[in-house]
């Protein structure tokens, strides 16, 4: 069985930093490209970022040049740096695997508010 669990976020002025973590396992984690998610109040769920099992990234619009996706395949662990924070960030922030699958972690949330 599939599982995820994101940690870290958290809430943060404009303009701040933060990084959000996911913890995969029952895959073999270095074969699967991974994808961080948020789901906003009222808004449907989107892709934030995602990369690949060769590492290579791509990046929503709304958040290119500010957030940054990464992966250790050792720790079948990945991250979520996100810079810049805007108030339109604020969301639950999942990961999962690309394509994605019915299988849904917690989340964690991102409140970005002055």
């Amino acid at each position: 069985q599939v599982q995820f669990v994101e940690s870290g976020g958290g809430s943060v002025q404009p303009g701040g930093s933060l990084r959000v973590s996911c913890a995969a396992s029952g895959i073999i984690f270095r074969f699967y490209a991974m994808g961080w998610y948020r789901q906003a109040p009222g808004k449907q769920r989107e892709s934030v970022a995602r990369i690949g099992s060769n590492g290579s990234t791509n990046y929503a619009d709304s958040v290119k040049g500010r957030f940054t996706i990464s992966r250790d395949n050792a720790k079948n662990t990945v991250y979520l740096q996100m810079n810049s924070l805007k108030p339109e960030d604020t969301a639950v922030y999942y990961c999962n695997l690309v394509p994605l699958i019915d299988s849904w972690g917690q989340g964690i949330q991102v409140t970005v508010s002055s």
